[in-house]
């Protein structure tokens, strides 16, 4: 998913102070959702998105999906599509 400018700019510094600090920059940057699942939090002038990640042995970090928020609640099918995604990897 292409995300709106000011989103792509935020995912961008975000995924950089990842790359140098690890990919638990803490609230409100990024958050866990368990098992390994965590997500990346944007917020631009176009609204909010979410980026879904898992960190893999030897410091890789996967992203897994990405969608714009339109709740306030994290979407079922958009948690179901990262979970699976990771789930995959893992094979």
């Amino acid at each position: 998913m292409k995300l709106p400018v000011t989103l792509q700019a935020r995912y961008i510094s975000l995924t950089d102070r990842m790359i140098e600090y690890g990919p638990n920059l803490g609230l409100p940057h990024t958050d866990s959702f368990g098992g390994g699942l965590f997500e990346l939090r944007l917020k631009g002038v176009e609204g909010i998105a979410r980026v879904f990640f898992c960190a893999m042995v030897e410091q890789e970090i996967i992203m897994l999906h990405s969608f714009i928020k339109k709740s306030q609640k994290t979407p079922l099918k958009e948690l179901k599509i990262a979970k699976q995604r990771m789930k995959e990897l893992k094979r």
